[in-house]
């Protein structure tokens, strides 16, 4: 049974921005001897940041929510200048993808299933390494990756990522009220992070949004980063068509606003209707296997807490 994972040291792998988690059936993720062994079944009765019920809970169970919610993420990450050079110039990404897709997911995993001392040990860790990480912009403009602003860019692009992707593909009737519970409880991990201010609402995240995309602008990162995305499986070749059809499904959940002004559009010869078709029906593959076969985080964390693996779905 897998019921520990392993977080690296690196700063680049300790990025929050989960992009795809893959369980462990052997007990470990990557990492190694050098990795932060995660517990998510104890101490019961803790119910860490979230805890059963919570909107956070069923979003972050959800594997489709947090691949392609989490490549519409960085999409927007990337066409922000300082968060484009501190992530693309001190990541692992572009020789590693695989690997990085999976530390950053465990690292997500942490703070949303993990105990409360677990998430605050993350979030420490996580500083230490982001505090190291300083430089310029590819316009040369000096940025810290610890700057509250750009904490704040990357804490709100992540959520927007995962809650859009989780409502198109597992709860399209989801509550206002969900919705906005969903940030205002989320902001907790924003602050964890270092931020010094999170929008807390639909409606706040919606203005915030909209002013940030004046910032926005179109570089070729951006492009080398879906490039890269798509051809990144641990399957091999033979899943590169899946992963390919997730990084457009990443680019649909943007508004046109937002692929206009980060320089992307669907261009699978499927169209976006089929994309979102093709995407539904793995969604729903997903959630037949993990109800008969889930023993990740998630549901670890639900035996924690002694309740039902039922409060990771959409009813």
């Amino acid at each position: 049974m897998a019921d520990r994972y392993s977080v690296p040291e690196r700063p680049d792998d300790m990025n929050v921005q989960a992009q795809g988690f893959q369980a462990s059936s052997g007990g470990k993720t990557a990492g190694g001897s050098r990795g932060l062994q995660m517990n998510f079944l104890e101490p019961a009765g803790d119910a860490g940041l979230s805890g059963p019920g919570s909107p956070a809970w069923k979003v972050f169970h959800n594997p489709l929510a947090i691949a392609a919610g989490g490549i519409a993420a960085v999409i927007l990450e990337l066409a922000e200048p300082a968060v484009r050079a501190g992530v693309w110039d001190h990541s692992t990404f572009k020789v590693d993808p695989i690997k990085r897709m999976q530390n950053t997911g465990n690292a997500a995993m942490a703070v949303t299933f993990g105990s409360t001392k677990l998430a605050q040990t993350t979030f420490d860790r996580v500083t230490r390494m982001h505090e190291r990480v300083t430089g310029e912009t590819h316009e040369g403009k000096a940025y810290k990756a610890m700057d509250p602003e750009l904490l704040t860019w990357v804490h709100v692009t992540a959520a927007w990522g995962f809650l859009q992707a989780y409502i198109r593909y597992a709860e399209p009737d989801m509550s206002r009220e969900d919705q906005d519970r969903y940030y205002r409880e989320g902001a907790a991990k924003g602050y964890g992070f270092g931020a010094k201010w999170v929008p807390q609402s639909v409606d706040e995240v919606e203005a915030y949004m909209t002013e940030k995309l004046k910032t926005l602008y179109v570089n070729d990162t951006v492009q080398e980063f879906i490039k890269i995305v798509g051809d990144a499986t641990p399957m091999g070749k033979a899943a590169q068509p899946v992963q390919r059809l997730m990084a457009q499904a990443g680019i649909d959940l943007l508004t046109d606003d937002m692929q206009k002004v980060c320089g992307v559009k669907v261009t699978h010869p499927l169209g976006r209707r089929g994309v979102r078709a093709v995407v539904g029906a793995l969604a729903a593959t997903a959630r037949f296997v993990q109800k008969r076969r889930g023993d990740g985080p998630a549901e670890q964390a639900c035996r924690r807490m002694g309740v039902s693996t039922d409060c990771l779905y959409a009813k």
